[in-house]
């Protein structure tokens, strides 16, 4: 969970009763607070210099300013914000669009409150919030559309895989966050990471989510 300080949050979703049930989620919630809340992209930077803000929870398609134009131009503003798309789009590109600009999660708007809540929490602790359905999604995406290298990591690199690592991997292709991990399998979340770490540089995989992604596509090969 977060520390005892509330986390401010800012909401930009041009859809007003979306809008007004997230802020009311989130304002109930005993680790956030909202600091503001826009409809649009352009009221949000005019306002930003002036915002106290950590978590911003960003709808994708808006007018004038998309979420994703807005996401890219946030990282190269204020690494320190925190970035997590809500939307109704379950297009896989769009998801792999979002996660490469830099998301730190991608959640859909018919989602449980209670599990947007769950996964804003975990974004807070240093994970990436994103369900077993955006995990599925973006493995077929990637599989679909980016060469992933299956026989190299098949013959090789698999091979190098320790039992806890495995145990690991299939964790993290349920959606797992590393306190779930750690909970799960009996160990510290800093001993959690450092799987995580070894299996992104054994499998040569850039983040988390193409970790997941990964295994979800080539799941029979270390899964069974």
């Amino acid at each position: 969970m977060p520390e005892s300080k509330t986390v401010p949050v800012v909401v930009v979703d041009d859809h007003p009763l979306f809008r007004r049930g997230l802020v009311e989620l989130v304002n109930d919630s005993d680790f956030f607070n909202i600091a503001a809340d826009f409809d649009n992209g352009l009221d949000f930077f005019n306002a930003l210099s002036s915002l106290s803000v950590e978590l911003l929870l960003l709808d994708l398609h808006m007018p004038n300013i998309s979420g994703l134009e807005i996401l890219k131009k946030i990282k190269l503003l204020r690494e320190d914000i925190k970035v997590v798309i809500i939307t109704a789009s379950e297009d896989q590109a769009e998801l792999f669009d979002a996660i490469t600009a830099g998301a730190n999660g991608y959640l859909l708007k018919d989602s449980n409150p209670d599990q947007i809540l769950k996964k804003l929490i975990s974004v807070i602790n240093g994970d990436i919030a994103i369900d077993s359905e955006g995990i599925n999604m973006l493995a077929r995406h990637i599989s679909t559309h980016h060469e992933v290298t299956t026989d190299v990591v098949t013959t090789h690199s698999l091979l190098e895989l320790t039992e806890r690592e495995r145990q690991t991997l299939k964790l993290i292709t349920q959606g797992m966050s590393n306190k779930l991990i750690a909970r799960e399998l009996g160990i510290s979340d800093g001993t959690v990471k450092v799987y995580v770490k070894n299996l992104l540089r054994k499998l040569n995989l850039g983040s988390r989510l193409e970790l997941a992604a990964w295994a979800n596509s080539n799941a029979t090969v270390f899964l069974e």
